[in-house]
């Protein structure tokens, strides 16, 4: 409340710090916020005049007379990743500049849900992967591109050049995997994490590559995304 009084802000959100007990939830939920805060740099939504716009569901502050102007809920009923569209809407929203919104990491707001094994954090990624990538082949073949060459290649280039005696492809392929990793350790410092877990971050991207190809499968095939019960329909269908 203080922070969005002093800095005239329509939306303040902090993402929840979810929770990493299992192995699987160590391996891939960190990540699950360092690619979200590669796609929504957090820099680019705090500023005043910036246009990208993000939330967290996890904790959301809205005024009330934004949420009037965004024309919420209805601008959001069929979202399937509400909190980012409702970023969007009250980034647009009629007015002089739009909507100020600010987005950052909680150290207090932490989320209780359970993701025991691989599965259930399966569904959580590849629910909205494809919707997040706007339903869009090119923009699918173009991230999956981007995943493989700067999470997969380097790890590749590293065995490859051991194999073929390639001390040259050997050291390249090492030392983007270090500034991988390195760029990595932050984010598992946030969560308590051990930095051992970094060098990791190749074999959770390639489960992430994975997760949103079949998040596309699963849209073409016309089951939508599936969240809580409740099953979105393909966006064309939408009303």
């Amino acid at each position: 409340m203080a922070a969005a009084r002093s800095g005239g802000l329509d939306l303040v959100s902090q993402m929840a710090r979810l929770r990493v007990a299992s192995f699987w939830e160590r391996l891939v939920v960190p990540a699950f916020v360092y690619f979200f805060a590669q796609l929504y740099p957090f820099r680019w939504i705090n500023r005043p005049s910036g246009r990208t716009a993000a939330a967290a569901g996890g904790c959301v502050l809205l005024r009330a007379e934004a949420a009037e102007r965004a024309g919420v809920p209805e601008c959001i009923r069929q979202a399937v990743i509400d909190d980012v569209s409702l970023a969007r809407a009250v980034r647009r929203y009629s007015g002089s500049g739009g909507g100020r919104i600010w987005l950052g990491l909680a150290d207090r707001v932490d989320s209780v849900r359970p993701y025991p094994g691989l599965a259930p954090l399966w569904r959580m990624v590849s629910r909205s992967a494809y919707a997040q990538l706007r339903h869009n082949p090119l923009l699918l073949a173009g991230t999956i591109a981007g995943l493989a060459v700067v999470y997969l290649a380097p790890p590749v280039a590293v065995v490859a050049g051991a194999v073929a005696g390639n001390g040259v492809l050997l050291a390249v392929g090492a030392a983007a995997w270090a500034v991988m990793a390195g760029t990595y350790v932050p984010m598992l410092r946030y969560y308590r994490q051990s930095p051992a877990l970094a060098p990791l971050l190749p074999f959770t991207a390639l489960l992430y590559v994975l997760m949103t190809v079949d998040s596309a499968v699963q849209h073409y095939r016309g089951r939508g995304a599936a969240w809580k019960g409740r099953t979105y329909a393909r966006p064309e269908a939408t009303p």
